[in-house]
């Protein structure tokens, strides 16, 4: 059923499309009913499309959520959403019907075993006015922990302190 309401709301969309580009070739204004169903499109909007992590950890947490609001009148569908690369996962509500109004996140984890400062993209594909939107996550890893000579008591296990020769 959604992909008879999808094409049929393609096809009625690329008609009117057509109609608008023919009348603006021959001067005219393209009519009320085409203006009103060009206005009457799904829209994303987030609320930041940016995120810095700052500093974080070696293995520390690279998820955040971006909140975003259907501010269109018709529901809003995300089809795609794909990272930069494959350290960048989203997670996005896969081709479900977001209401005008309503809010909903995608969440994107940054794999923070990668030490160094990052910045990847999210590419996000919906039926909006904006079909395709981006959204950036940034910051730096920093390096991983190595390990010490000698534990946090400043004693091996055969009893040497680092000032001890054996």
């Amino acid at each position: 059923m959604k992909k008879v309401i999808f094409t049929l709301s393609a096809v009625v969309l690329s008609t009117v499309f057509v109609q608008a580009q023919t009348a603006t070739k021959t001067g005219e204004k393209p009519s009320v009913a085409v203006q009103a169903v060009s206005s009457s499109l799904a829209e994303i909007t987030f609320e930041n499309d940016v995120h810095d992590f700052g500093t974080i950890e070696y293995a520390g947490n690279g998820t955040y959520e971006f909140k975003f609001k259907n501010t269109g009148t018709e529901p809003l569908i995300i089809s795609d959403a794909k990272g930069s690369c494959g350290c960048t996962v989203p997670t996005y509500p896969k081709n479900i019907p977001i209401k005008p109004g309503e809010t909903q996140v995608i969440k994107v984890t940054y794999d923070t075993k990668r030490a160094g400062s990052f910045t990847k993209t999210v590419s996000i594909n919906s039926n909006a006015k904006t079909a395709q939107k981006v959204i950036t996550i940034k910051g730096v890893v920093q390096a991983a922990p190595t390990e010490e000579a000698f534990p946090a008591n400043g004693k091996k296990e055969d009893g040497a302190t680092p000032f001890e020769k054996h």
